[in-house]
């Protein structure tokens, strides 16, 4: 029980978490929505150009252990859920 208690407080430490960056045309925002560790997957709210989009990517981990999902035309950006902030 204490792992599904962990896996809890782990999507709710990165729920609305933000996390901005420059992809070469326009600054991207993305919210986390929901982090599902069952099924290994992020969903995110993207804001790119006045728009708002809704997708879920698959998490990964890189080397170190650290959760990230890849972004972008090719899947080319890595971008680390460390790397989110929490907004208020």
């Amino acid at each position: 029980m204490k792992e599904k208690v962990t896996t809890q407080e782990n999507e709710r430490k990165f729920y609305l978490s933000e996390f901005s960056y420059f992809d070469g045309e326009f600054d991207v925002t993305f919210n986390i929505v929901d982090v599902n560790f069952d099924r290994q997957t992020v969903t995110v709210a993207i804001t790119r150009a006045g728009r708002i989009s809704q997708d879920t990517f698959d998490l990964l981990r890189d080397k170190e252990g650290k959760l990230y999902f890849e972004y972008g035309l090719f899947y080319e950006n890595k971008i680390a859920l460390d790397d989110f902030t929490e907004e208020n």
